[in-house]
């Protein structure tokens, strides 16, 4: 892979202010972006494709008044390309109604600095090495036990850069990297078929072990066979990292967006510095988290980001905002801004969202069940209602434990509950922190969900 020029990105972006500026908009801002991906696919148990992507645009916000127009551009090698973005979003913004919250642009801030988010290594990969580490990852899973089959999973390392630039002299540019590794696996024995069991492995420094991956893949798949019913009640269950992510996305984290809380479909409006949750919750939105997977020195807008407080011992301290959002609050932003690169613009999104871990092991975790469940995977979670927190999902795979220890794996389990009423039913948190995309958590213990089996 090359890595990204600087100083192309920021006078790409600079130069579009300028231009916007003398083509009338009161108000500009670009961000322009450059990313390359070499990608290993895994289908069926074998090395199957090697893919590498190279994706590079300039996305050019005007403002008129107070009408926001918006254009892109994938032609970054073409000044005419350029520049036809820019007066096609002068012309959205002019055929646009005015917004009479809009109260401009970020102003100049200073960036904190982060660690750990660019490794040269990730860069110098080439697709030969990503074939030995997708490699090591398969035999690891077939030499574990023959009864776990791969299905598909694969190896991606990415290089990207952002430079984003505004009319208040905003100016930040980013240089990142990740590398991951995943793998989907299914235990079958004598026609016993276990559902899809999956584990992975994403850092921002090359530091991925593709060894366990495949293990742990082909553990959960073996240990997934000769599932049984469980019965219907309500009892204490064990959140994987996984299980939480999918389920929190669409109704914590939402609810914690000040987009959300402004539109009133938040349960947590008017509710900061009240206890909503056990006081073993604490989290944080942690954009500046050494390594984080969303940890930058700035937002999508050149809003410098930072450690903003939610939880703390179970009391929530606050919400996360954009520009926009913040200023309608008379606030600052958190530095929250998110788009999907330059061809978008900016929406209310968390960052790292880290619930700190507690003390426990995960074995002492699930020593503490006498009756209940460990969840990895959740079906149906997107359908939960991000208002009132309510859910009704499918729980596969799951493992029952009693007494301490995992028995046997459970089939034909759903999970029905409010999330916000089971923030307040954790128990413990073990010391097991994870990244999955935005999530950094624990193994979560959480009492009195309703279990629904056959």
């Amino acid at each position: 892979m090359v890595a990204p020029s600087r100083e192309e990105l920021l006078d790409l972006s600079e130069n579009a202010i300028s231009f916007a500026l003398k083509k009338g908009a009161d108000e500009a801002e670009a961000i322009a972006y450059r990313g390359s991906t070499t990608s290993i696919g895994i289908e069926r148990g074998q090395i199957a494709k090697t893919s590498r992507t190279v994706d590079l645009g300039l996305g050019i916000r005007t403002i008129i008044g107070k009408a926001v127009g918006f254009a892109y551009t994938n032609i970054l090698g073409s000044r005419t390309a350029i520049e036809d973005a820019i007066l096609k979003s002068l012309s959205s913004a002019r055929a646009s109604k005015p917004d009479k919250e809009w109260q401009g642009l970020p102003a100049k801030r200073s960036f904190a600095s982060v660690e750990n988010v660019y490794d040269k290594r990730i860069v110098e990969l080439e697709s030969e090495d990503l074939v030995k580490i997708a490699s090591v990852m398969l035999d690891a899973a077939i030499a574990t036990d023959s009864r776990a089959n791969p299905v598909e999973g694969g190896v991606n390392a990415s290089c990207s850069s952002v430079a984003v630039a505004n009319s208040n002299g905003v100016v930040g540019f980013e240089l990142g990297t990740i590398v991951e590794c995943g793998l989907v696996t299914v235990g079958n024995d004598a026609g016993d078929v276990t559902p899809v069991c999956f584990e992975f492995n994403s850092e921002r420094s090359f530091d991925i072990d593709p060894e366990w991956v495949g293990k742990e893949a082909a553990r959960l798949a073996v240990s997934a066979l000769k599932a049984k019913n469980v019965e219907t009640k309500t009892c204490k269950v064990i959140f994987t990292q996984t299980a939480l992510q999918e389920l929190l996305y669409f109704t914590l984290i939402n609810a914690v967006r000040a987009d959300f809380v402004q539109r009133d479909q938040s349960v947590f409006k008017g509710k900061i510095g009240e206890k909503l949750a056990s006081e073993t919750i604490t989290i944080n939105d942690d954009g500046l988290l050494d390594g984080g997977l969303r940890t930058s020195r700035f937002d999508a807008e050149g809003v410098p980001q930072q450690r903003t407080p939610i939880m703390e011992k179970g009391i929530l301290r606050g919400f996360i905002y954009d520009n926009y959002t913040a200023k309608k609050e008379g606030k600052e932003s958190t530095g929250n801004a998110a788009r999907m690169w330059y061809l978008s613009t900016p929406t209310v999104e968390a960052t790292n969202f880290h619930i700190l871990g507690g003390n426990r092991s995960p074995e002492k975790l699930v020593d503490e069940v006498d009756d209940g469940l460990i969840v990895y995977l959740l079906q149906g979670a997107h359908s939960s209602n991000p208002a009132s927190g309510d859910f009704s999902v499918v729980a596969t795979p799951a493992w029952k434990i009693e007494k301490g220890e995992v028995v046997y794996a459970a089939k034909n389990v759903m999970l029905v509950g409010n999330v916000f009423q089971m923030l307040k039913n954790v128990m413990a948190l073990a010391n097991n922190e994870r990244k999955l995309s935005q999530l950094v958590a624990p193994w979560m213990l959480v009492e009195n969900v309703k279990v629904i089996g056959k």
